[in-house]
């Protein structure tokens, strides 16, 4: 079985060839897709009039900044637009998928962050309030295996429950790490627009779980979140992590074949 990470807007930069190679691969092994958004949310967010806003951790990893109304239009847009995008693609390719968001079925739990400690624009730590944004604490491995043993594809919004019941936004990446580890996914693929991670513009081609999380501060935004997922997930039993370009032929069977992507194993 295997777990794969598409962005939301990846969706329009897909090789032609990669519905029917998901498809391939989901008769044959079985395929869970997790899927972000933050482009798409952040466009929708400007449309209703409303400014994004982001926050950088002490670590240097970037973020949105969710409250409640952004909660709102982040779920409006995930697991509405985005969600049934996907599963409608996946269904005019006969691939009977089931959208799901991580508040049905309490697929994802997450504790709400009450404080956020970030650097502001004076370069200094600040605690904040931690908004609508969760730390995933469960994943209902027992409902989506439910859904692949009776032949169903989950299609997966990073949309959490909460304690209370509320929305909260887990980062896609994470979800798709965690949920990989609670359904022992022997594989967790992260499909982005680069062949993998870039050092010095050179492909990293393989990298143990030692080594990538001792890289990890060296690696600049956006492909930090992939590699941090990446050692989340191994350390959950995931035998692999692997971050693949979704332009290339047939991503997904060439990522498990090794080929041009990055590797990374215990």
């Amino acid at each position: 079985m295997i777990t794969i990470k598409i962005g939301g807007s990846v969706v329009d930069n897909l090789h032609p060839s990669t519905i029917a190679d998901i498809k391939k691969v989901a008769q044959k092994e079985g395929v869970i897709l997790v899927h972000g958004g933050g482009k798409e949310v952040t466009k929708v967010t400007e449309q209703l009039g409303k400014e994004p806003k982001f926050v950088v951790s002490p670590s240097g990893i970037k973020s949105r900044y969710t409250d409640k109304e952004t909660s709102e239009i982040f779920t409006m847009v995930m697991s509405g637009r985005i969600n049934k995008t996907i599963v409608q693609m996946l269904q005019k390719n006969g691939i009977n998928a089931v959208g799901l968001s991580g508040m049905d079925g309490k697929t994802i739990e997450a504790n709400r962050k009450k404080k956020l400690m970030i650097m502001n624009e004076k370069g200094r730590k600040q605690m904040i309030d931690g908004g609508y944004t969760g730390k995933i604490s469960n994943v209902n491995s027992e409902l989506i295996k439910t859904i692949m043993e009776k032949g169903y594809t989950p299609v997966i919004s990073p949309i959490a429950i909460s304690e209370e019941s509320e929305f909260l936004n887990v980062d896609g990446d994470r979800a798709a790490a965690n949920v990989a580890g609670h359904v022992n996914s022997d594989k967790v693929l992260f499909i982005t627009n680069v062949d993998g991670l870039l050092m010095e513009d050179k492909l990293v081609e393989k990298l143990s779980l030692e080594k990538a999380k001792e890289i990890m501060p060296k690696i600049g935004f956006g492909m930090e979140k992939k590699i941090l997922a990446a050692t989340e997930a191994l350390e959950m039993g995931v035998s692999e992590a692997l971050i693949a370009n979704g332009q290339r032929e047939n991503p997904i069977s060439s990522a498990i074949e090794h080929n041009k992507c990055t590797v990374i194993s215990k």
